[in-house]
């Protein structure tokens, strides 16, 4: 990329999913785009469970069809209590036909999903894809100017960063975070077992944290389990024979015999929020804006929803010839991303500190709850809705960016 220097109207830092789809989804709205991110086959095992407009977004950017036949639908979910705490919550099962839809979402390989916005990307003639690194990045009155590490520099109106959870555009743009280191850590993998999924994802809660079995295609599941530090070290320490009689008995079987497919990830859970969503010409999407444990499938989810809100933005802006990095923009980005954010994590955070608690006021509270809400028919229905995405949330255009065609046809 030496020798390399051009103005576009918006720069994507970040080949992520979430940087991948902003990319997408701004130069379909019609801007003159550069994506900032090296090529690399994504070698990680992990999966996302893609829920509510998640999907509508990804057939808006013509990319569900290509990935789809690789994916698992999601039809019902199931909460069990396997604490063995003196007050347990009862069982909550959630099923879609119950608020008219097809499938709640679908479980599907990242690596599977990144090579399909790698491919759309590749098509699209006002975007431009720069095979390299940001060395730095700087944020003037006019342009965000970016030095490649390979030789040479771009310029654009606005970036969006999407370079991860030490993202570089977030400093540049002078925004702190607030971060909550959690006692808990997460391990990854995927299993293959001997009974079917009938495609239904089920959590088992624990004194450590969520442990849920979610269904991949041809009779595979991914598994995240959820434990104090110590414990995911020892898991990870495991043979796949050993690891796989372990997830066996922590879920009681109910898939039958496991056996533990090569690859899986540690990793220890925080919860980050920035102080801005915006500033400076840099708006912040996916793991720069948001981090969470992996608890309710909301990471990647609301980072879809980030760049489908900073595409619209953006289209809109072009549309009255406004410059899209202008304060007033931004300004729009940070108001409708900003509620969004803060109440899933929020939510999370109180979910996963009362499953934590064994104060018995705590324990009997969050029996109550679920008990309300498995019984409770009108409850258990909004639960759902707001659980796949917040009813409430309006684009910058005033319609839901999250309805999907099911909830339209009611």
């Amino acid at each position: 990329m030496s020798d390399h220097s051009s103005t576009y109207d918006v720069a994507v830092i970040g080949g992520g999913p979430a940087g991948l789809a902003a990319a997408i989804a701004i130069a379909q709205s019609g801007a003159n785009t550069a994506l900032v991110a090296r090529r690399s086959l994504y070698a990680d095992n992990r999966t996302t469970a893609l829920l509510g407009g998640s999907i509508d977004f990804l057939q808006a950017l013509e990319i569900w069809p290509h990935c789809q036949d690789k994916a698992a639908e999601l039809r019902v979910m199931r909460l069990i209590d396997d604490t063995g705490r003196l007050i347990r919550a009862p069982e909550v099962k959630f099923s879609c036909d119950e608020i008219g839809l097809d499938v709640f979402g679908y479980n599907i390989e990242n690596r599977v999903l990144v090579s399909a916005l790698e491919e759309r990307a590749a098509t699209l003639s006002n975007l431009t894809r720069l095979d390299d690194e940001a060395a730095t990045v700087s944020a003037g009155d006019d342009f965000v100017t970016i030095e490649l590490a390979g030789g040479g520099s771009i310029s654009a109106r606005l970036t969006v960063g999407a370079d991860g959870r030490h993202s570089l555009c977030r400093e540049a743009a002078g925004i702190t975070v607030r971060r909550n280191e959690l006692p808990q850590a997460a391990l990854t993998f995927n299993v293959s077992h001997s009974r079917p999924h009938h495609n239904i994802s089920t959590e088992f809660h624990t004194p450590q944290g969520p442990c849920v079995f979610v269904p991949l295609r041809g009779g595979r599941s991914s598994v995240v389990w959820v434990s104090e530090p110590k414990e995911a070290e020892r898991l990870m320490a495991l043979s796949d024979e050993e690891l796989s009689d372990a997830a066996e008995l922590r879920s009681h079987s109910i898939l039958g015999s496991l056996h533990v497919e090569p690859g899986r990830n540690r990793f220890p859970l925080v919860i980050e929020q920035p102080r801005q969503f915006a500033r400076t010409r840099i708006v912040l999407v996916g793991e720069a804006a948001h981090v969470l444990p992996p608890i309710g499938a909301q990471g990647l989810n609301m980072g879809l929803r980030d760049a489908a809100d900073i595409a619209e933005i953006v289209r809109n802006a072009l549309a009255s010839s406004e410059d899209p990095g202008s304060p007033v923009v931004m300004n729009r980005y940070a108001s409708v991303r900003r509620p969004d954010v803060m109440s899933r994590t929020f939510a999370i955070d109180m979910a996963n500190r009362s499953l934590l608690s064994a104060f018995l006021p705590m324990q009997s509270l969050r029996a109550a709850g679920l008990h309300l809400i498995g019984s409770v028919g009108p409850l258990r229905r909004l639960a759902m809705r707001e659980g796949l995405a917040p009813s409430w949330r309006t684009s910058p255009a005033g319609r839901s960016v999250t309805e999907t065609p099911a909830a339209r046809s009611e």
